[in-house]
């Protein structure tokens, strides 16, 4: 063994200097080392001329490691690439393609309503929905729930307590679980108050059929067929507020990155890869809404909010380029949280409420080349999301 064949005041200043150094090191705790049971045939014979020389090598080994090992593990910005003048240019070119891109992917099902081969009635609609469901479902994963692992994992945060758990995680549980809770709440009553009314409908018309009755008209048994449509609207409404909130949250944490970053090399292929980001989300959403039956005033004004997130995250960007710092701890914090709330939405919404309902219906049950079809697409909708991970 090593403590064997050193001599001892060699050993107990290597030993001591070693043990002090992973004591103190996260990263060379976990490349720890016992020189206790340090093999012996790595011993060889000390004089006392090369004692001093390998007493500074270990000490210099010692103190250069940690620094080589933590080089890239920088919490200060880069700042040779800024171009404030090229960027902003960059930025206003992104705003207006982002608005224009996922205000043409959001009104595109919506205005596919007036198009009979994309009723939600027609096999097509299934189709173009699992499509939408797979880019949903891969912004989650690929793009949003990575960025939270990136963020509250990284050195420029407290160890204690983001290091100590697995918060990224658990954040996107409880948000997968709140949207459980807000969802079936939600529907519950909403079905209940669609039930009182119907009721109080039916039994408004039964005093009316009474009534007639006796005057000598009659008529056949009244009732209100609506109460599974009604739920089904209602399920989809639901489905469809929620899921935008979660693109929401999402949308004005990547705006304000973009609009506060003066790198043009890091905006310039962001333009394009956003748009179209957008754009599929925007396809998702519209899906959602189109199935939602809402009026044209709720319409518009779902419409316009997704179009608007992205864009106005990269104003307010823009706004505090000066005293943002993607770096600084509060910003790492503040967006791994919401990126992690914001995947478990998307993921929840994407796998039960969207691709589970659609799946599993009697419609594509029953019909082979329909669920064919279906997968394909999904899969294709999730293979373009997670392509443009590569560049967003």
């Amino acid at each position: 063994m090593l403590s064997q064949c050193l001599q001892p005041q060699l050993y107990a200043y290597i030993y001591t200097t070693y043990q002090n150094s992973v004591s103190n090191h996260k990263l060379l705790s976990s490349l720890y080392i016992n020189l206790k049971n340090f093999p012996s045939r790595f011993c060889f014979i000390m004089t006392k001329s090369t004692f001093s020389s390998i007493k500074n090598a270990f000490v210099a080994a010692i103190i250069l490691f940690p620094a080589t090992a933590l080089a890239e593990c920088t919490c200060e910005a880069d700042e040779g690439d800024r171009d404030k003048t090229l960027a902003l240019k960059y930025k206003l070119a992104a705003l207006a393609s982002i608005l224009a891109a996922g205000a043409a992917g959001v009104c595109l099902p919506v205005l596919a309503k007036w198009i009979p081969a994309l009723s939600p009635e027609r096999s097509l609609f299934f189709v173009v929905k699992a499509f939408a469901a797979g880019v949903i479902l891969s912004t989650g994963f690929i793009h949003v729930l990575p960025d939270a692992f990136e963020s509250l994992t990284s050195p420029c945060i407290p160890e204690h307590p983001w290091g100590d758990f697995p918060f990224t995680g658990f954040v996107a549980m409880l948000a997968a679980i709140g949207t459980l809770m807000v969802d079936t709440y939600a529907t519950s009553y909403y079905s209940r108050r669609s039930r009182v009314k119907s009721e109080g409908g039916d039994e408004e018309r039964a005093v009316e059929a009474h009534t007639h009755a006796v005057h000598g008209h009659a008529h056949g048994p009244v009732s209100l067929n609506a109460g599974s449509g009604d739920t089904e609207l209602l399920r989809h409404r639901v489905i469809s507020q929620v899921l935008e909130l979660g693109i929401i949250v999402h949308s004005v944490i990547i705006g304000i990155a973009l609009g506060a970053s003066e790198s043009p090399k890091t905006i310039k292929p962001l333009i394009a890869a956003l748009a179209f980001h957008q754009f599929f989300e925007g396809i998702g959403l519209g899906g959602c809404i189109a199935q939602a039956k809402f009026n044209a005033r709720a319409v518009a004004i779902m419409a316009v909010f997704f179009s608007l997130t992205t864009p106005v995250g990269i104003a307010i960007g823009i706004g505090i380029t000066n005293i943002y710092s993607e770096t600084s701890p509060t910003a790492l914090i503040v967006e791994g949280v919401f990126n992690s709330a914001s995947a478990g939405i998307l993921i929840y919404m994407a796998l039960v409420d969207l691709l589970s309902a659609d799946f599993m219906s009697p419609k594509l049950q029953n019909n082979g080349k329909l669920q064919l079809g279906a997968n394909l697409s999904l899969l294709i909708g999730a293979g373009c999301m997670s392509l443009l991970a590569k560049w967003a």
